[in-house]
Protein backbone atom coordinates (compact mmCIF):
# COMPACT_ATOMS: atom_id res chain seq x y z
CA UNK A 1 0.00 0.00 0.00
CA UNK A 2 1.41 3.32 -1.38
CA UNK A 3 1.29 6.15 1.61
CA UNK A 4 1.01 9.64 0.86
CA UNK A 5 0.77 12.68 3.60
CA UNK A 6 -1.42 15.45 1.58
CA UNK A 7 -3.77 17.91 2.31
CA UNK A 8 -7.36 17.31 2.90
CA UNK A 9 -9.33 20.48 1.92
CA UNK A 10 -12.29 21.57 4.39
CA UNK A 11 -13.76 25.27 4.74
CA UNK A 12 -16.05 27.11 3.00
CA UNK A 13 -16.17 28.20 -0.59
CA UNK A 14 -12.99 30.56 -0.89
CA UNK A 15 -12.08 30.23 2.64
CA UNK A 16 -10.10 27.14 2.53
CA UNK A 17 -8.66 25.45 5.72
CA UNK A 18 -6.81 22.25 5.23
CA UNK A 19 -6.13 19.32 7.51
CA UNK A 20 -2.83 17.36 6.96
CA UNK A 21 -3.24 13.82 6.61
CA UNK A 22 -2.21 10.47 6.24
CA UNK A 23 -3.72 8.53 3.40
CA UNK A 24 -3.44 5.55 0.95
CA UNK A 25 -2.15 7.12 -2.64
CA UNK A 26 -5.42 5.78 -4.01
CA UNK A 27 -8.34 7.42 -2.10
CA UNK A 28 -9.66 10.58 -3.09
CA UNK A 29 -8.66 13.85 -1.54
CA UNK A 30 -11.26 14.38 1.17
CA UNK A 31 -12.15 10.70 1.45
CA UNK A 32 -10.79 7.84 3.66
CA UNK A 33 -7.49 8.42 5.54
CA UNK A 34 -5.32 6.82 8.11
CA UNK A 35 -4.51 9.49 10.33
CA UNK A 36 -4.31 13.46 10.59
CA UNK A 37 -1.24 14.98 11.93
CA UNK A 38 -1.42 18.81 11.40
CA UNK A 39 -3.67 21.74 9.77
CA UNK A 40 -2.87 24.58 7.59
CA UNK A 41 -4.88 27.59 7.27
CA UNK A 42 -3.34 30.04 4.81
CA UNK A 43 -5.86 32.53 5.15
CA UNK A 44 -3.91 34.02 8.18
CA UNK A 45 -1.38 36.34 7.58
CA UNK A 46 1.23 35.13 8.11
CA UNK A 47 -0.19 31.13 7.10
CA UNK A 48 -0.75 29.43 10.49
CA UNK A 49 0.68 25.67 10.25
CA UNK A 50 0.25 23.57 13.25
CA UNK A 51 2.13 19.98 12.76
CA UNK A 52 2.69 16.59 15.50
CA UNK A 53 6.15 16.68 14.54
CA UNK A 54 6.00 13.02 16.50
CA UNK A 55 4.30 11.42 14.10
CA UNK A 56 4.94 12.89 10.98
CA UNK A 57 8.49 11.91 11.51
CA UNK A 58 7.15 8.58 12.37
CA UNK A 59 5.03 8.14 9.30
CA UNK A 60 7.82 9.47 7.01
CA UNK A 61 10.30 7.00 8.91
CA UNK A 62 7.82 4.60 7.56
CA UNK A 63 8.31 5.49 4.11
CA UNK A 64 5.12 7.76 3.57
CA UNK A 65 5.68 10.02 0.64
CA UNK A 66 4.48 13.77 1.28
CA UNK A 67 3.51 15.47 -1.66
CA UNK A 68 4.85 18.73 -2.97
CA UNK A 69 3.03 20.94 -1.48
CA UNK A 70 3.06 19.61 2.14
CA UNK A 71 6.66 18.97 1.40
CA UNK A 72 7.57 22.28 1.81
CA UNK A 73 4.87 23.05 5.01
CA UNK A 74 6.77 20.30 7.02
CA UNK A 75 10.07 22.45 5.95
CA UNK A 76 8.60 25.52 7.10
CA UNK A 77 7.40 23.84 10.63
CA UNK A 78 11.00 22.22 11.13
CA UNK A 79 10.53 18.36 10.27
CA UNK A 80 12.93 17.26 8.57
CA UNK A 81 13.15 13.45 7.47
Amino acid sequence: MAVKIRLKRMGQKKAPFYRIVVADSRSPRNGKFIEEIGTYDPNMEPSVIKVDEEAAKKWLNNGAQPTEVVGKILKAAGVEK
